[in-house]
């Protein structure tokens, strides 16, 4: 799980991970809304229907607006659904819920390709006042069809920012999030990770991303984390969404020379104020022509993390998040 940790602060609140607490203690906690709450079984070795009835009981729900759902099992890794079922049937104690993110998990807990999930849609509907979603995990390393990422087209009012981290983000969610009714949108990231790993999406699956109008709000665009990074590439060089844009990520893939010469011959990307390269495999001339570009234009360019690839040695090129 490369450069995957614990977020400190989550929609711009610090986390605080829930602790077991006796009743001086949680006369001590801080006010519900000041924090982004994170629940982590693993860290108190109970069950999580144990630790959401304890947070339940603990804080004053209505005011919470961020939460993180940590580990949720014990020792033996269980499916994420019967959380999902948990936080959907209590919704109506969560009124002001703004920030979700499921699986706040690292490596040390468990591999981000490993961290099987299930279908999500429920919190979308269970919460229409959501304004961002964050869920790590996904592939298709367990057959189980519960135990699978899975998202159903939705139409979601408030939904502000959606983002998907994954070593293999199968091309059905990535299809489904085109198909999604988004108005409010304006930060869309996928991470689409290794076909090794469940990522099987093609750029035919982005095209109702890539077309634009779809989520008129759109400012920041991320595909990220790919094995097909030039294919990609050369899809957002003529794509129309990218003049609604501000900030575009092409990161943390296997950005090549083919898939830089594609943007530098395409649209116009001057407007853009960000634009992240960072992990890639480009060569010296081509990073050079990156940088003139931007610098002219002011726009802020991440070309960290270059790796060296020589075409002949028939080496393959690596995502930068896959296990």
């Amino acid at each position: 799980m490369n450069g995957i940790e614990h977020p400190e602060v989550f929609h711009g609140l610090p986390v605080l991970t829930l602790p077991f607490l006796d009743d001086a203690e949680v006369r001590a906690l801080p006010a519900a809304e000041s924090v982004a709450w994170r629940l982590d079984c693993g860290q108190e070795q109970v069950p999580f229907p144990e630790l959401w009835q304890h947070f339940l009981d603990t804080v004053d729900t209505a005011g919470v607006r961020a939460l993180l759902i940590g580990p949720w099992w014990e020792d033996e890794f269980s499916g994420l659904a019967p959380v999902v079922g948990q936080l959907a049937s209590a919704a109506g104690r969560f009124t002001d819920l703004c920030a979700l993110f499921l699986a706040d998990v690292v490596g040390e807990e468990c591999e981000v390709s490993w961290l099987d999930m299930c279908d999500i849609t429920p919190v979308l509907d269970a919460f229409p006042l959501l304004e961002e979603l964050t869920v790590r995990g996904g592939g298709d390393s367990v057959p189980e069809e519960e135990e699978v990422l899975r998202l159903r087209p939705v139409r979601h009012e408030a939904l502000r920012s959606l983002r998907f981290e994954s070593g293999g983000l199968p091309g059905h969610v990535v299809r489904a999030v085109g198909a999604c009714e988004l108005p409010a949108l304006e930060r869309l990231e996928l991470w689409l990770g290794s076909a090794w790993y469940g990522g099987d999406a093609t750029v035919e699956d982005l095209r109702p991303v890539l077309a634009g109008g779809g989520f008129p709000r759109l400012r920041h665009l991320g595909l990220q984390n790919s094995e097909i990074q030039d294919e990609i590439a050369a899809a957002v060089a003529s794509a129309p969404v990218v003049a609604q844009l501000e900030s575009l990520a092409l990161s943390m893939g296997t950005l090549g020379d083919t898939g830089a010469e594609a943007l530098l011959g395409g649209q116009p990307l001057t407007h853009l104020t960000s634009l992240d390269l960072r992990h890639h495999y480009l060569g010296d001339p081509l990073m050079e022509r990156l940088r003139e570009l931007c610098g002219r234009s002011g726009t802020r360019l991440d070309l960290d993390e270059a790796d060296s690839w020589d075409p002949a040695d028939d080496e393959p090129r690596y995502v930068a998040v896959s296990e």
